[in-house]
């Protein structure tokens, strides 16, 4: 290995050059009107793995944007790893929040900023570097390699199930390894064990044909603001516990061990808070932290659109309010099930419910063989024992792969927590990037070690 972490380290700013031709592709996949964009991030990716020696590379369409396929099956014998990531990324409003243009990838005290440094393209880039690294010393990989990488993720992977389930015999593999998950804290990297699902929804109410002027009307007709806020102001007690009937009927309980484990990691809530500019924490009572935000459901609104929200004043009634909701799962809850309790919980007042999209929540045993090699890659790359953690955030198609294909994952991530993934001001720290290319490297090796 030593050639190949040379290679790695000779390269290093080579490497960040290369990710910002990747990061300047404005690929969100939530517009339309960047349609055009996302198809060439694909493109950009599939270019990338024929460079550094990928074979069998190749676009495979799908009803919406294509999924990035290559492989490299030379190490008879071995293992065979099936690389997950996804090019699209995120909507990058408000724009006037960025301190430096979302798509001109900038550095500024070590950290690469610039819309999908850190979710998902930087972690994509980095196994391509390290494949990379491999083939252009050796020769060869220790283990045989699948990459899939979707152009969907940010608005619900519509497409990537029907993809797997109709590209069975191509991902046969042994193991799913996906980066795109954040360490447990800088300076203290991790391996992540356990991932929550997720069920969104959309909410419409109509009041009347039009707005009211609320003088002339008011006292006359339900106001939608009002009968939406009632609806959101029910779902949760005061204690923070969801009020939806039958919602906790599945959720597997922490295990006592795994609560003690967590208690032992260097987390501070006062400091938490403070890295949120929260002036404290709230949420379910009886669980810290760490236990709500990684193993207990939630219920969230995470848009309200209702009446005038412009300057001044327009005493109106609005004739429509709108909110979009969302619900975190654990373990053994069925997204499913949880989205009919929802439906049904709503029927008491006359509403329009529609659901958007969803994930199953998923976990593994932290000791399972393929875990325990991706800590030891992690250690190597990063010089210290990484923690294991759960995650609070959903990635849908890693219950996908358990299901369809039967396949444990390793979640391989080196982001963040502060990363603002998802916000203004994306970053990558590089010090994280290049130890991750590292550790990759050294994750195959692992690997095919057994």
């Amino acid at each position: 290995m030593d050639n190949v972490i040379d290679f790695i380290n000779t390269n290093r700013d080579k490497y960040v050059d290369q990710l910002k031709e990747y990061l300047a592709i404005p690929s969100i996949s939530a517009l339309p009107e960047h349609a055009g964009d996302v198809k060439r991030a694909a493109e950009w990716s599939a270019d990338e793995m024929r460079r550094i020696g990928m074979q069998n590379v190749r676009l495979v369409e799908t009803p919406g944007f294509p999924v990035v396929y290559g492989d490299w099956l030379g190490a008879e014998g071995a293992p065979t790893i099936l690389f997950y990531g996804h090019y699209d990324v995120q909507p990058v409003d408000p724009v006037n929040l960025w301190e430096s243009p979302p798509f001109e990838a900038t550095v500024r005290d070590g950290e690469l900023y610039a819309r999908g440094a850190a979710d998902d393209k930087g972690q994509v880039f980095m196994h391509f570097k390290a494949i990379e690294a491999h083939l252009k010393q050796n020769g060869k990989l220790p283990v045989n390699i699948r990459i899939i990488l979707e152009g969907e993720e940010e608005v619900g992977s519509a497409n990537l199930d029907n993809f797997v389930k109709e590209h069975k015999d191509e991902l046969k593999a042994d193991v799913v390894v996906i980066s795109d998950s954040p360490m447990f804290d800088r300076g203290i990297p991790s391996i992540c064990y356990g991932l929550r699902g997720l069920v969104y929804f959309q909410i419409d109410l109509r009041g009347t044909r039009s707005d009211l002027h609320s003088g002339s009307f008011g006292g006359a007709v339900a106001n939608p603001n009002m009968v939406l806020a009632q609806i959101l102001a029910q779902m949760k007690d005061k204690s923070g516990r969801i009020r939806i009937p039958g919602f906790y009927d599945d959720v597997r309980e922490l295990k006592e061990e795994e609560r003690e484990q967590w208690k032992r990691l260097p987390f501070n809530d006062r400091r938490y808070a403070k890295e949120l500019g929260a002036p404290k924490l709230f949420g379910e009572t009886g669980y810290s932290t760490l236990e709500r935000v990684w193993a207990r459901p939630t219920f969230e609104v995470n848009g309200l659109l209702g009446g005038f929200t412009g300057e001044g004043a327009k005493t109106v009634i609005p004739a429509v309010a709108m909110a979009k909701v969302s619900m975190r799962l654990v373990p053994n809850q069925d997204p499913d099930k949880i989205a009919q309790l929802f439906e049904d919980h709503t029927k008491t007042v006359e509403v329009k419910v529609t659901r958007m999209h969803g994930g199953k929540p998923w976990m593994t045993d932290f000791d399972n063989k393929f875990v325990q090699a991706a800590g030891r890659a992690i250690q190597k790359g990063f010089g210290k024992e990484p923690v294991f953690n759960r995650e609070g955030g959903s990635i849908p198609v890693v219950a996908t792969f358990q299901e369809i294909l039967g396949l444990p994952s390793v979640l391989f991530g080196v982001g963040l927590p502060d990363e603002n993934a998802h916000a203004p001001n994306e970053k990558l720290d590089l010090g994280n990037f290049h130890g991750g290319i590292i550790a990759s490297a050294f994750l195959y090796d692992e690997i095919a070690k057994g």
